[in-house]
């Protein structure tokens, strides 16, 4: 034993004449392994006699389309520390043991969508052994499309993946690693290279991962997206999403799960896609919602001015809804659409009533609440109402329509949260977000106008009055 290790170790040591056929395409355990199988004349024998020879030419392994993988890539039971000595009864056995490895990659199902392949799975159902490197060959496996290696870092990895290459992680699950090429050159990602976003993987290495599970695999990709979109992630770090992950709730989405992976859409364009988007996490809310009057314009009528989910809470840096701060914010997001005169016009709606909201009892308490929050910690004793209190939050229904009606009854109920001995005509004491004219308020726009003639009046009169004293005064000394 110790003259073979001796000879193992000088093999080793000593450069090998085909040296000078490898470069940085081959790994650093191939180097090691064609120490001593890259030397001509090295066979194994079986028990019936038999041999193979285990001799693997550099050049032509270099050339493979496997080159990218590492020895322990098929052969997982080897490693530079550990080659273990296994015994078979003769050549069929041991290439029939090989064939399975082939398999772990290209699965049966795959194998028979292709007549050729189909054909021979059929002799092995019959007894007779189904061994990919009488076809293929085994360390000089070529690609089978046009017989070279594809130009491309994408079309040379698409060799593989845009077939049925399946993941499987350690939970048992299977999830497949297909990648659509056409979907690929519509994403807004098309100008980018597989290892732009896969760095470690290249045509020439192809890392072995494992996980524990499909979700955590989506997780970690999901990760590779800050590398370009740092600015997008940190936003993210301080959105409701981020913190339930934090907080080791898997099933919250990460950013893969709204734009993709492969197939990364320009979703600032199609508004119904972001919608729909959110609805495969909320959607009792997302129903709500698309019965709504702003649904409703969105889905049947393809008006893209009414909001959707981001506009109301933001794409990346989501807050939590059910805090007080993000309440006290209701009317500002509420005006980014409805104080936008160019907006209103296009459907004759008037932008006074964010100006009215902000002038009125709870418009200017609200206010107070936030400068009195701004210099101190302060919670109010029970929050003001802001838009959504009194128009619902995705059931905003249209205030002259027919669902008018249902909006008036629930009113008196919405003043009773904060106003409990509210009476049935309480809500008439608010003249709405339009100001009093003779048709709408007779008596409050006449007493309004009233005040703005005599107030000034009476100021005259005063200051007159204080000058004729002074006068008087002077003229009397």
């Amino acid at each position: 034993m110790a003259a073979v290790a001796g000879a193992i170790i000088t093999a080793l040591a000593t450069p090998p004449a085909h040296a000078a056929a490898l470069d940085r395409q081959v790994s650093e355990e191939t180097k090691y392994c064609l120490g001593c199988h890259g030397r001509l004349g090295a066979v194994k024998r079986f028990s019936n006699g038999e041999s193979v020879s285990v001799h693997v030419d550099p050049a032509k392994f270099k050339a493979s389309v496997h080159r990218i993988l590492s020895c322990t890539g098929c052969h997982e039971e080897f490693s530079p520390d550990m080659h273990p000595e296994r015994t078979f009864r003769g050549l069929q056995q041991y290439r029939a043991r090989a064939s399975w490895i082939c398999r772990k990659c290209h699965r049966n199902e795959e194998l028979r969508t292709r007549t050729v392949h189909a054909s021979l799975l059929d002799r092995e159902q019959e007894g007779k052994a189904f061994v990919c490197a009488d076809c293929h060959g085994a360390h000089e496996v070529m690609p089978v499309s046009g017989g070279k290696v594809y130009a491309s870092e994408e079309k040379y990895c698409l060799n593989c993946h845009a077939y049925g290459m399946p993941m499987t992680f350690a939970d048992g699950a299977v999830r497949s690693a297909v990648v659509d090429p056409v979907m690929i050159a519509a994403s807004v990602h098309s100008n980018l290279s597989c290892s732009d976003c896969h760095f470690g993987f290249s045509s020439e290495r192809h890392l072995k991962r494992r996980f524990r599970s499909e979700r955590e695999f989506v997780l970690a990709s999901a990760e590779l997206c800050k590398r370009c979109h740092f600015d997008k992630y940190q936003k993210r770090m301080g959105s409701i999403h981020y913190k339930l992950l934090s907080q080791g709730r898997l099933d919250a989405p990460s950013c893969t799960d709204c734009h993709g992976a492969h197939y990364t859409a320009y979703v600032g364009k199609d508004r119904v896609s972001i919608a729909r988007k959110c609805s495969s996490c909320h959607k009792k809310v997302f129903v709500t919602y698309a019965n709504s009057v702003h649904g409703n314009a969105l889905f049947n009528e393809a008006n893209h001015d009414v909001p959707t989910c981001v506009d109301c809470h933001s794409p990346h840096n989501i807050k939590d809804p059910m805090v007080s701060g993000y309440h006290d914010l209701i009317p500002e997001m509420c005006s980014n659409c409805h104080a936008d005169e160019e907006i209103m016009a296009k459907y004759g709606l008037s932008t006074d009533v964010v100006r009215t909201y902000l002038s009125d009892f709870h418009g200017v308490t609200l206010g107070l609440y936030k400068k009195q929050k701004s210099d101190a910690p302060y919670k109010p004793a029970r929050p003001i109402a802001v838009c959504t209190d009194c128009h619902g939050t995705h059931n905003i229904t249209d205030t002259s329509g027919p669902a008018s009606t249902v909006l008036r009854s629930n009113l008196l109920q919405r003043c009773r949260m904060c106003h409990k001995d509210a009476t049935a005509d309480f809500p008439d004491t608010w003249l709405s977000h339009y100001g009093p004219t003779l048709k709408n308020a007779p008596l409050v726009f006449i007493i309004t106008w009233a005040y703005r003639i005599l107030m000034p009046l009476m100021l005259a009169g005063l200051l007159l009055q204080v000058f004729l004293h002074v006068w008087r005064f002077l003229v009397n000394r």
